[in-house]
């Protein structure tokens, strides 16, 4: 099993480089090819998962002075791995029609499977050093994929990302230094249950909200809106924004015990976002800006689960971040076939598109209902669980907070239904997207309403999780 594991990082990472080399062949070659090394590695994740209660499944290089080159296999990295890599192999399946007519096609797909194959390797890292190295890599990728289509403004905004997320980068890093003179090591199996002091975990801290678009570094994830829906439905769902809930739940949930008023005060930072950006997508008449800023609200809401300091609300964070994922992919590829259908990204000069894109609008109200919290859909039980949990730890200001946020994601998700698929005809005839696009979103869709229906599964998996892994704070 160490072999599958580090397969899972390598065929990806590796493979993203003969993607150029395919395409010398042939166009239609290098893109199978990039659906077969995503659908290898989802494989490859999904069989390391029904093994993530084993103990001891480790492959390592070792290095001198605790450097070791090492990945390690856990429920939790397990769960992030195949939802990230799930999500993206729907998103590569999609982009075959949604890019076919844009240049730069072959740095893309390079990009997208080294985009996954450093989300392996950060998720499945069990040395602070190389996870590092795979969150910069990400970094690198992203950068690319935001400025797309090369323009000036796409070029601009694409800096930015990586300016902003390359700056909390560093600061992270040298809460990393930090906690490795204190320690002598950065291999998390051996840091496990020591207490982390204020200044590392609030420089590490820094890193994440940059990588997560948590205030006051939340400006540049609806400026990546500029990069293909493709692209916004994979930073904004499957990989770059999810890593700093993952290293949140990581570092300061099964590696570190943390102090209670550093908890409290993320909750504190993440409840004022979630309102923030929740207005923000109120007044937003950019479809994609929309989505994103729910993005960042959402995201506050994995927060409040992972850092309320109870098991269950811990459970809820993760189930959290697998129906957010799934639900936002498909409506940034809905955006995507709108935004291509319609030529145009203003909601005010759209609407009832239900007429002519009935399956797309169907898709759309089904992931919309997910992320809203609606019964019976995953989202529901990921957002109830995590409310119970953050409210059986006797604080009810913070979830009375996101209780404001909740209201707000319902609000501004079925304005921007009614806006763009209800009410007067306002855009000429445009069509469904091809089968395949409009496949992906449906998948996606629906996904998210198995989940729900089905949710004894993913709990189960995620409680027992939190059970097991989950360290909770130790100074009060």
């Amino acid at each position: 099993m160490d072999k599958t594991l580090i397969l899972a990082v390598l065929i990806p990472v590796l493979g993203a480089f003969t993607l150029p080399i395919f395409n010398k062949i042939s166009k239609d070659l290098r893109n199978v090819m990039a659906v077969v090394i995503a659908a290898i590695t989802f494989i490859l994740n999904s069989m390391l998962m029904q093994s993530a209660f084993s103990e001891g499944i480790r492959f390592a290089i070792t290095f001198p002075f605790g450097f070791d080159f090492a990945f390690k296999l856990d429920p939790l990295s397990a769960f992030m791995a195949v939802v990230s890599s799930l999500t993206s192999l729907v998103i590569v399946i999609y982009s075959i029609d949604y890019i076919s007519h844009y240049e730069n096609q072959t740095e893309y797909y390079t990009m997208v499977i080294l985009f996954m194959g450093s989300m392996m390797g950060l998720v499945y890292s069990d040395n602070l050093l190389w996870m590092y190295i795979f969150w910069e890599l990400t970094g690198f990728a992203s950068w690319r994929l935001v400025g797309f289509f090369r323009g000036e403004k796409d070029v601009t905004k694409a800096n930015k990302t990586i300016l902003v997320t390359m700056f909390g980068a560093v600061v992270m890093l040298i809460g990393i230094i930090y906690i490795y003179l204190n320690n002598q090591t950065l291999n998390l199996s051996d840091l496990k249950a020591r207490e982390i002091a204020v200044l590392p975990a609030v420089l590490i801290l820094f890193g994440i909200f940059s990588k997560s678009a948590i205030l006051p570094f939340s400006t540049w994830l609806p400026d990546a809106g500029v990069a293909p829906s493709t692209v916004t439905s994979l930073l904004h769902a499957a990989v770059l924004v999810k890593i700093g809930t993952f290293a949140y739940a990581k570092i300061f949930g099964t590696v570190f015990y943390t102090p209670e008023s550093f908890n409290y005060a993320v909750l504190i930072i993440t409840g004022i976002t979630a309102l923030v950006s929740g207005g923000a997508a109120l007044i937003e008449t950019d479809i994609k800006r929309i989505i994103a800023y729910s993005t960042i609200s959402q995201l506050s809401f994995i927060f409040l689960g992972l850092a309320s300091g109870s098991k269950m609300a811990f459970a809820g964070g993760i189930l959290y971040i697998l129906m957010h994922s799934i639900a936002k992919a498909s409506l940034f590829l809905c955006a995507g076939i709108i935004e291509q259908k319609t030529h145009t990204k203003d909601i005010t000069k759209m609407g009832g598109l239900v007429k002519t894109m009935p399956l797309t609008a169907l898709a759309f109200a089904l992931s919309s209902f997910s992320v809203m919290g609606l019964p019976p859909f995953g989202g529901f039980f990921a957002k109830f669980i995590v409310f119970k949990g953050a409210i059986e730890t006797n604080d009810i200001i913070v979830p009375s907070i996101f209780f404001v946020g909740a209201i707000l994601t319902m609000l501004y998700l079925s304005r921007l239904f009614y806006k763009v698929f209800l009410g007067n005809e306002k855009i000429n005839a445009p069509s469904e997207g091809s089968p395949t696009m409009v496949a992906s979103v449906l998948f996606l869709a629906f996904v998210g309403l198995v989940l729900g229906v089905m949710i004894s599964y993913p709990y189960s998996y995620a409680n027992t999780t939190s059970e097991i892994m989950y360290m909770g704070v130790s100074v009060k």
